[in-house]
């Protein structure tokens, strides 16, 4: 399963947040053998950037353990809002 988690930070932070976020997806993609990625939209709306961070092939109970880093790295003081979290299986999964 695949993990798409999106929400909106500050422009004026997304420098610091960034660099908080890649550290927590690298100390993620090493404990737990998996790929991640950071994006974010190239638009910005009302001084607020879309934000996407993607972790590949993780294990059921890996949004548990996310959501312990999240906690840990205190990631939602700096986001806008609410994490919304989407998953994905193979399409060979599902037929």
């Amino acid at each position: 399963m695949d993990l798409y988690i999106y929400y909106r930070v500050r422009n004026t932070e997304s420098a610091q947040f960034c660099a908080k976020v890649l550290a927590m997806q690298h100390n993620l993609a090493r404990a737990y053998k998996i790929g991640t990625a950071l994006k974010r939209r190239p638009d910005e709306k009302d001084g607020l950037q879309t934000w996407m961070e993607v972790y590949l092939d993780v294990a059921d109970d890996f949004e548990l353990r996310l959501n312990e880093a999240v906690e840990e790295s205190q990631l939602s003081s700096w986001i806008d809002g609410k994490r919304h979290t989407e998953q994905f299986v193979e399409v060979s999964l599902c037929v």
